[in-house]
């Protein structure tokens, strides 16, 4: 009983939809046409339609431009975005795309991209466009239907057509000739690097090594003023200065503990800070800063100009640190030694007086 009553409400509904439309359509028919029929010719309007391409294969895009031009006196009412294409999907649109002409008059476009995935003849059918006269009456003309033909991408779509058997397959013949070539370039070249390697090798056995025989302070201040003259960070050159800044700092804590740091990996190297005695402050502002130029070395993070100076003056100031810490335990050890030479002197005079 319930469905009955809700069948009877829902046609009442849908009825009256359609009186509503059907009184809509007639009054804006009314205004569109003359009373002879014939369409509505606005003085000082202008609608042109053009589009990119007549013939398009499936799938293909296409531009519709809606062009209007008409006197400064009338009100237009844009198209409807929604506008009825027929069988095209709108993909884009710039609707209402306003500029004035040279005689005073105003220039509306409107352009779409359409495409469908049909073939066959279409049209894009007219568009409404209401205008609105100096007088207040309100007129409607109707936009050109466009033609335009929709091509299939196969040449041939005939369902009965004869299917072929698969040809047999073609056997290539083997040349070997470039086997050859690539072999015998391959061997030249392992000679030569060979021949390389063992002639340099020869040659590092006959050079000696230097050894820079400064306190490793020294070098690292004259390798951090250096540094500086390359002026990477004026450069933005994060990535190089702290590659450089790090190797500083490396080879010098490896001078002074006599540990390979150059080879270890950050947190490799704060483990075996963790067992030396170290001045106060140097394994945190050591964790910190290699913490942070990792990130500027292999997560290409870029610091600003006033954090590259400051771990500069970190790495000058740690220097220091280490180098005063080592001055120091080393005049401590001379005393000590200072007084135990001190002490046995005293025992062997005490020994010979009595």
């Amino acid at each position: 009983m319930r469905n009955v009553k809700f069948k009877k409400y829902y046609i009442i509904i849908l009825l009256f939809s359609m009186l509503i439309t059907s009184v809509s359509i007639a009054q804006a028919d009314s205004t569109n046409v003359s009373g002879s029929g014939e369409p509505v010719s606005i003085p000082g309007v202008e609608i042109q339609t053009s589009i990119s391409k007549a013939e398009i294969y499936i799938g293909d895009l296409v531009e519709y431009n809606l062009t209007i031009i008409y006197d400064s006196t009338i009100e237009l009412t844009p198209p409807p975005l929604g506008a009825n294409l027929g069988a095209f999907d709108v993909k884009d649109y710039q609707p209402d795309i306003e500029s004035r002409l040279d005689d005073g008059r105003i220039k509306s476009e409107n352009k779409f991209i359409l495409s469908t995935f049909t073939t066959g003849d279409y049209v894009i059918p007219v568009i409404p466009i209401h205008f609105t006269l100096a007088d207040g009456s309100q007129k409607i003309m109707f936009s050109e239907s466009v033609p335009i033909k929709v091509i299939s991408l196969l040449f041939d779509t005939d369902e009965d057509q004869e299917i072929k058997p698969l040809k047999p397959q073609y056997e290539f013949k083997r040349d070997y000739t470039w086997y050859y070539i690539l072999g015998s370039a391959l061997l030249i070249l392992l000679l030569l690097a060979g021949f390389l390697i063992r002639r340099r090798m020869l040659q590092s056995e006959e050079e000696s090594e230097f050894v820079d025989r400064r306190p490793a302070w020294e070098i690292a201040f004259e390798k951090l003023a250096f540094l500086k003259q390359n002026d990477y960070i004026t450069k933005s050159e994060f990535k190089s200065y702290y590659i450089d800044l790090t190797e500083i700092l490396r080879l010098f804590h490896e001078k002074v503990y006599k540990q390979n740091y150059t080879d270890m990996t950050t947190e490799e190297l704060l483990t075996s800070f963790k067992e030396l005695e170290l001045p106060e402050a140097l394994y945190e502002d050591t964790k910190n800063f290699l913490h942070h130029a990792d990130l500027v070395k292999f997560a290409k993070y870029t610091p600003d100009e006033k954090r590259a100076e400051s771990d500069y003056q970190l790495i000058h100031l740690m220097i220091e640190k280490v180098r005063v810490d080592v001055l120091k335990k080393e005049e401590e050890k001379q005393l000590l030694l200072a007084q135990q030479e001190k002490n046995k002197i005293t025992i062997k005079t005490d020994e010979v007086s009595s």
